[in-house]
């Protein structure tokens, strides 16, 4: 079945190429990915695969039934949406709508997925089951498509026992996958805080509530939470990229903001954290004389790739690429909304390698100059279809 399925995916490269040079050259922003979406139900249509559009708007779902089709049901998922930015790439699919650039792979994840419906559609008489396909819009774009297809139904009717995703990793060469069982990325929260105190003239400090001040006492402070205050053991992060202190040599400003990040991978402790951080924050403030606003918008889940299912998916990808193409990976902790997923079923979000720098091919996620090695997009079709035949075998 693994030369099948093989065969289908280099026979099939071409075509999946083209779709994903269609996708990176006109990417659409979360949740207004209209002619993705309308161009993904093309290709199922052409191709006689059932599914029903309009989840989340821009979201599609799709069915496959192989034999006994309600033996069980598998779930994969691909993303539709882009970033806002203007991509420096001198290719002939570069991204002719100014300002937006599938600068993380979802065109990849997208087509790949595409590519896997063709080889499952084709091969539907040799497995058993049904294959759930999820393109979900949304996912760079609080509160995540995830968490609103969810909401929709998308995985209802008939329910899915398990979901697999991959995502593009440029930190990997092309040819190799890797995994991780457990924890795997963190959760996202963002922060916004205003610190207000009583400007004026910096040469007359005694006569003013300084919130420069406040905020350099509240920023050590708050780093106090992460070191002095999570448990040895779990995971956290909290940084701050954005401060606001709109003065100047000889002006102190009557406030000041800041923006930052609170990063976990447990909930308990995560929203343990959100209350003392504000507590924290509005203390200091109040001790200071000024006073503090502090709005914790409350992002992804942290994602976990449950044990049993990425350990006998790993094990199938070791029969597909060969034991020494599949990697093990680190605890990372960026976010993904494929967490809500993982927090309602079991999952596995996988990493496709995509880096090859002898042609150039390494720059990082969401930045400008982000591309891929597509001889990725005949593994990445390929290797989802037989992990969800696969998945399907075991029941």
């Amino acid at each position: 079945m693994i030369a099948r399925i093989k065969q289908l995916a280099a026979q099939y490269l071409t075509d999946t190429v083209a779709v994903r040079r269609h996708l990176h050259a006109h990417p659409e922003l979360s949740f207004q990915e209209t002619e993705t979406s309308a161009f993904v139900c093309s290709k199922l249509e052409a191709w006689g695969i059932a599914y029903k559009a309009g989840y989340v708007k821009t979201g599609i779902v799709a069915h496959i039934h192989g034999k006994d089709p309600g033996s069980k049901v598998i779930a994969l998922r691909a993303d539709l949406d882009a970033l806002p930015i203007t991509e420096e790439n001198d290719v002939p699919y570069c991204s002719t709508n100014k300002g937006v650039m599938h600068a993380c792979g979802h065109d990849v994840h997208t087509s790949c997925l595409l590519g896997a419906a063709r080889i499952l559609h084709e091969l539907r008489e040799e497995w058993s089951g049904t294959v759930k396909l999820v393109f979900q819009p949304g996912e760079e774009r609080l509160p995540g498509g995830a968490s609103l297809m969810i909401k929709e139904g998308a995985l209802d009717t008939p329910p899915a026992s398990a979901i697999l995703a991959q995502h593009v990793f440029p930190d990997l060469e092309v040819g190799k996958v890797g995994f991780r069982p457990g924890m795997y990325m963190a959760s996202t929260d963002e922060l916004y805080v205003t610190v207000i105190g009583k400007g004026g003239h910096a040469a007359l400090p005694h006569t003013l509530i300084d919130p420069v001040l406040i905020t350099a006492h509240m920023l050590t402070a708050l780093q106090h939470v992460v070191s002095r205050k999570a448990r040895p053991g779990v995971p956290s992060v909290l940084s701050f990229g954005k401060m606001i202190a709109n003065g100047a040599t000889n002006i102190i400003p009557d406030k000041v903001e800041l923006e930052g990040t609170f990063r976990t991978m447990d909930e308990e402790w995560r929203a343990t954290a959100h209350r003392i951080m504000v507590e924290t924050a509005e203390h200091i403030a109040q001790s200071m004389g000024g006073r503090c606003e502090f709005r914790v918008e409350k992002g992804y889940p942290f994602l976990v790739n449950d044990e049993p299912l990425t350990l006998s998916t790993q094990q199938a990808a070791r029969q597909y690429m060969g034991a020494e193409n599949v990697v093990d990976l680190d605890m990372r902790m960026t976010g993904e909304d494929f967490s809500y997923y993982s927090q309602l079923m079991p999952a596995c979000f996988y990493r496709l390698g995509t880096r090859n720098a002898e042609q150039g091919i390494a720059s990082g996620l969401h930045t400008s100059t982000f591309n891929v090695d597509e001889r990725s997009l005949e593994i990445g079709a390929g290797l989802i279809a037989w992990l969800a035949m696969e998945q399907l075998r075991q029941s």
